[in-house]
């Protein structure tokens, strides 16, 4: 070293320099002289901004420049644009119909954080608020009285329907039993299945009255020391309190809309509509008259041509099926103020025969 000569590392440091110096010396002679130009004032820029600070207050400026930009209206406008257009919902359709995002989601809806979280949402206190608020709600308890009456409802339709073959099959039978001409045409008028029916349904819904009225009874008289023991005298008022009753109740239900629950149920109806008190006892007295007569008064309901019993007859009154449809439902209606299309009924191209 003392004689002048340099150590190794250095003089393989010094000897790469040179070689790199080399190398870029001879690359740089090789390009034309306006590259070299461009790449020494392009070297020489970027010295010279690190070293005053112009880069950094470059990249500010362009970084506020690029904010200013994405904040504008224009942008904004621009955008929308992009998220009403086709692309997006083509960009959309082509992600959820894809495989890799049907997997992801049933592997996400069937992790244990979903389920955790479903069960956090359920046991929480607003939860079982907005439930209680949701049941106590008068829309929903009227939603539910409705789906017990249209299922009451159903189950009426379907049985009326079924009592209407019977009374054609019953009719039918006994006319060729007793060799009685058949009737040729189907009749509107109701027959004996569906008006036996719903006279049975008629009796209990009265031995329901009299049942709870003979309890209520039964209750005041052993409230005031009685043994419990009915005498005869009790049991024959009991049958003409109970005869009152039903006669009361179908002179009312006569009167006041044209058929009993049990004629609803079956649907079946007087065809006169509601009728006066007087005329509904007239009838009344018919259907006793009827029963009186071992049932003979019915025969004009299997034979007859109107299917008239003796309280039709006494009455002035004919029993007809009533057609039942179910309301249509809400969504099926159009809103309020929007005019319905009258339906367009194509002519027949076919021109008449002379």
């Amino acid at each position: 070293m003392e004689n002048g000569s340099t150590p190794p590392n250095g003089h393989a440091a010094a000897n790469g320099a040179a070689a790199n110096g080399n190398g870029n010396g001879q690359a740089a002679e090789n390009l034309p002289l306006t590259a070299r130009l461009l790449v020494a004032g392009a070297r020489g820029a970027s010295r010279v901004g690190k070293a005053t600070g112009v880069d950094r207050a470059v990249e500010v400026v362009a970084e506020e420049a690029i904010v200013a930009a994405v904040e504008s209206e224009a942008v904004e406008r621009a955008l929308a644009r992009v998220l009403e257009g086709p692309v997006v919902e083509e960009a959309v359709e082509g992600a959820l119909e894809s495989e890799a995002v049907k997997r992801a989601l049933l592997e996400a809806m069937d992790s244990e954080l979903v389920d955790e979280v479903w069960k956090r949402l359920l046991a929480s206190e607003q939860t079982q608020q907005l439930v209680e608020r949701i049941a106590e709600a008068p829309e929903v308890r009227a939603a539910i009285s409705a789906q017990g009456v249209g299922l009451l409802e159903d189950i009426g339709r379907t049985i009326g329907k079924a009592a209407r073959r019977l009374d054609d099959s019953f009719e039918r039978v006994a006319r060729y039993v007793l060799f009685r001409r058949q009737r040729v045409l189907p009749s509107t008028s109701a027959g004996a299945v569906s008006r036996t029916l719903a006279m049975a349904l008629d009796g209990v819904f009265v031995n329901l009255g009299f049942s709870a009225l003979a309890a209520l009874v039964a209750l005041v008289v052993s409230a005031f020391g009685g043994n419990g023991e009915l005498p005869e005298i009790a049991l024959i008022a009991g049958f003409g309190v109970w005869s009152a009753l039903g006669g009361l109740y179908l002179i009312a239900f006569w009167s006041l809309a044209g058929q009993t629950p049990g004629m609803r149920f079956l649907g079946i109806r007087l065809a006169q509509g509601r009728l006066s008190p007087r005329r509904s006892f007239r009838r009344l007295i018919g259907l006793g008259l009827a029963v009186l007569s071992f049932g003979l008064g019915f025969l004009g309901i299997v034979f007859g041509e109107r299917r008239r019993g003796l309280e039709d007859r006494l009455g002035d009154t004919d029993v007809v099926y009533e057609e039942r449809r179910p309301d249509p439902a809400p969504w099926s209606q159009p809103p309020a103020g929007v005019p319905v299309e009258p339906e367009v009924i194509a002519a027949d191209p076919t021109p008449p025969v002379a």
